[in-house]
């Protein structure tokens, strides 16, 4: 089963449960990935999808951050539901342990040896670790990796 059927399936089953606001994050998600399709003028691979989806639960956050900030704590508690059932459609995050094998793996594929090379190390991680590491973190760890 797709990940676009998957939430199909969902979007279905919580217009059945008549739960109104898991149903709006459903079609709000439904509806980026189609816009994303549109611009990109093809279906988006899987690796796109979670990484859009990983855009859209930032987004929320942020939001939910800025209410909070605002006193506004019932938007900010609503953000962090979208963001909560957001985070269901992203495969399991990888320990840390397994990143530093990816990592490891990476450099030894790709020959680097220094920062200079950190762009093709990167490029070979982005595909295997999208969605399920925050590549930010990641991308630290290769440069603190390429520059000892």
């Amino acid at each position: 089963m797709t990940l676009k059927d998957r939430i199909n399936d969902d979007t279905k089953a919580a217009m059945r449960a008549k739960d109104k606001a898991r149903l709006g994050t459903l079609r709000m998600l439904s509806s980026a990935l189609k816009d994303a399709e549109i611009k990109q003028g093809e279906e988006l691979a899987e690796p796109d999808q979670l990484a859009l989806i990983n855009k859209l639960i930032k987004q929320r956050r942020d939001s939910a951050e800025q209410y909070r900030d605002a006193g506004r704590e019932e938007q900010a508690a609503a953000e962090e539901a979208e963001a909560e059932v957001l985070a269901e459609y992203l495969p399991p995050a990888l320990s840390q342990e397994e990143v530093d094998a990816a990592i490891d793996e990476a450099i030894s594929e790709s020959g680097a040896s220094g920062p200079q090379d950190m762009g093709s190390v990167m490029g070979r991680l982005k595909g295997k670790l999208q969605g399920r590491a925050d590549l930010g973190a990641v991308s630290q760890r290769v440069k603190e990796r390429l520059g000892s």
